[in-house]
């Protein structure tokens, strides 16, 4: 079957497919790109395919990579309209994978970094039923306002930040837990110490270890 959107998948040594982690990556990146921390990730997840989806627009400031919504327009009612378009070919896409996977929402982990992390708080806060969980490193909440009015579920939630980063300020942790606790999400968050704009082995190793807890209750 193909997809919609040009994605790598990594499938479990022993071809048995009981959940999903679908990984978002950032502005100007790729599937490949984000790929790389299944590398660890897939020797503790048993029975779990990965998928690394492209996002579905060229980045034009990187025309190698890619992008879930424009940024080059100062402009929020466009950025805000650009990621709801965003979400809705990640949505189709995902149950492109329910389908050929006979899989439910509580199944799939969504992940993302940065631009990928802001999508997937907005997947988990905007789907029919909960995902299993999100995972976000280095995000922000696109708009607090408008996602308030459109939230029907409520997927927990693991967010990690980096306190040195300098692309997406650590206030902005603070702000999207403030955020889903008023709006009574299950939010975990870790404050990554002398980290900027990535995603290092401790970020990656806690993901996991809240992943394992999630994906194999």
């Amino acid at each position: 079957m193909d997809f919609s959107l040009d994605t790598k998948i990594i499938k479990p040594e022993n071809n048995k497919i009981k959940n999903v982690i679908i990984l978002l990556h950032g502005y100007g990146g790729d599937g490949n790109d984000i790929s790389a921390i299944t590398l660890n990730w897939k020797r503790f997840l048993p029975d779990t395919i990965f998928f690394c989806p492209d996002g579905h627009e060229i980045c034009p400031i990187n025309p190698s990579g890619f992008q879930w919504f424009d940024l080059s327009k100062d402009d929020q009612n466009y950025i805000l309209n650009e990621s709801i378009r965003a979400e809705k070919k990640i949505n189709y896409f995902i149950n492109e994978i329910k389908l050929k996977y006979k899989l439910k929402n509580s199944n799939i982990c969504i992940s993302g970094f940065s631009q990928g992390c802001m999508m997937s708080i907005n997947l988990g806060l905007t789907a029919e039923e909960n995902f299993n969980c999100v995972v976000g490193f280095s995000g922000k909440i696109i708009d607090k306002e408008n996602i308030a009015k459109r939230i029907k579920s409520k997927t927990k939630m693991l967010l990690i930040h980096g306190d040195l980063d300098p692309v997406v300020p650590p206030n902005n942790l603070l702000e999207a837990k403030d955020f889903l606790i008023r709006n009574k999400v299950n939010v975990e968050t870790k404050m990554i110490e002398n980290c900027g704009h990535n995603i290092p082995i401790e970020a990656s190793s806690f993901a996991l270890n809240y992943i394992k807890k999630n994906l194999y209750i």
